[in-house]
């Protein structure tokens, strides 16, 4: 996503001269252009189940980002317990979900308790399956503070972020398939920024890890960020980000259109002239279908810079999203982006050009997250699918229509429609998009 997010640092101590030493060895291997069978990145870039099923690019595999906090600020304190984690799990079963991607492995308990949640709801149900993409969150010194220092990382940090994802993988091998080494961690524009260099330091910890068996050989290694730091725009390519490239298993895309709205004139979200007397749902579509365009042409230019250097590697969508609800930007003072309405058109469109393109999509998000805009109506805490006390948005009126959510509960709430399921409410609400010049 766009902002952060209020992380803090923690202790530890640095890496042993051990790892380093089997580090250097790795790196040389890799100089002298050997395969290792994990340096390089495992050739298939996907996962095969136990079953033989392929985990990406399945479409019976719907993924989602998943983070469950429900609070207006988030604590230790106030993370979702065991009991309310299954809770929101089976709530993502009936939807179809299958591939949850968590965000950071030690700051919070969240993560080991979706991890085992999931095997209690497994061991309780032999046909529950759901599976983890788990994130390493990865930042530089001072994050999130007024001494920010992007020229390092913090070291301590992140070792604590992957030695945790390596404890929790070697813990929960049936369930940790993916581990994603850093969310948004390279875009210059993150309070977390890091280099590619250091997220390449990072990803080959887990290829020693994944060579010596602390991981299985099958668990992929990915870094999830957003198109333009994955090489869509040039002023991020260069030689640490290729050797990145070249060591993960797949890429996990970051596009978010809804931001476009307003920060990309390549987007034109407003009417064109020829569309401006057709009605409010009508621009709309045509805006919504401008905005897939758009995310496609961000996802073709990473591949294309593949391409370029030589490098062919699966592309999945590891984020995008849309807010339904806004006070700032993508408001009413805005692009009027951020209508529940136009989220459900979003949502439509978006699952058609990933379905129809082979794409795992780990949509953002599952659930309306209030600590993301401080409990205020800002976008950042609304774009779940689901509100924050378990009503179903419109983009899941259908689901919800055929009693998928029946006999389920979030905070003591039924699953049931947003505004009583009366779709007029929503047309009401509903103001045609429009154009904002921004401004930096």
């Amino acid at each position: 996503m766009r902002s952060g997010a209020d992380w803090k640092v923690g202790g530890g101590k640095p890496m042993g001269s051990r790892r380093a030493r089997i580090l250097i060895a790795a790196s040389a291997l890799l100089a002298a252009g050997l395969n290792t069978g994990c340096a390089t990145g495992r050739s298939d870039g996907n996962y095969t189940l136990e079953n033989g099923d392929l985990l990406l690019g399945n479409e019976s595999f719907r993924a989602i980002a998943y983070s469950g906090h429900r609070k207006t600020t988030r604590s230790v304190e106030n993370t979702p317990n065991l009991e309310e984690t299954k809770e929101d799990l089976k709530i993502l079963s009936a939807m179809g979900i299958r591939l949850l991607r968590t965000y950071n492995t030690h700051q919070f308990p969240h993560a080991e308790r979706i991890l085992q949640a999931i095997r209690e709801l497994r061991n309780a149900d032999p046909e529950f399956e759901m599976y983890v993409m788990l994130g390493a969150w990865i930042q530089c010194r001072n994050a999130y503070t007024d001494a920010v220092d992007h020229t390092a990382e913090d070291a301590e940090w992140n070792r604590k972020e992957i030695q945790a994802a390596i404890r929790l993988t070697g813990e929960y091998p049936d369930i940790v398939k993916i581990i994603a080494v850093g969310n948004e961690a390279m875009v210059t524009w993150q309070a977390h920024y890091v280099p590619a260099s250091t997220i390449l330091k990072w990803v080959r910890v887990l290829q020693e890890a994944r060579m010596g068996g602390r991981i299985p050989q099958k668990t992929l290694i990915t870094t999830s960020d957003n198109w333009a730091a994955l090489g869509g725009e040039e002023s991020y390519r260069n030689d640490d980000l290729a050797g990145l490239l070249r060591q993960i298993d797949f890429l996990s895309l970051h596009t978010y259109a809804f931001h476009d709205t307003y920060y990309n004139p390549a987007l034109q979200w407003g009417p064109r002239e020829d569309e401006t007397a057709l009605t409010a749902d009508e621009q709309l579509k045509k805006s919504v279908a401008r905005a897939i365009d758009l995310q496609h042409s961000q996802y073709k230019a990473v591949k294309d810079y593949l391409n370029s250097i030589g490098i062919d590697k699966a592309i999945h969508i590891g984020e995008t999203g849309w807010a339904s609800l806004d006070n700032s930007y993508y408001g009413e003072e805005g692009t009027c982006a951020a209508y529940e309405y136009t989220a459900g058109a979003f949502y439509e469109a978006c699952m058609k050009w990933t379905r129809e393109n082979g794409l795992t999509c780990f949509y953002f998000e599952a659930f309306d997250e209030p600590w993301k805009s401080e409990g205020t109506a800002g976008s950042e805490g609304h774009f779940g699918l689901l509100t924050v006390d378990g009503k179903a948005k419109y983009a899941l009126w259908d689901l919800a229509d055929a009693g998928a959510f029946e006999g389920l509960h979030r905070n003591g709430n039924p699953i049931v429609k947003t505004h009583n399921g009366d779709k007029a409410v929503l047309m009401k609400m509903l103001k045609p998009p429009k154009h904002r010049k921004y401004n930096p």
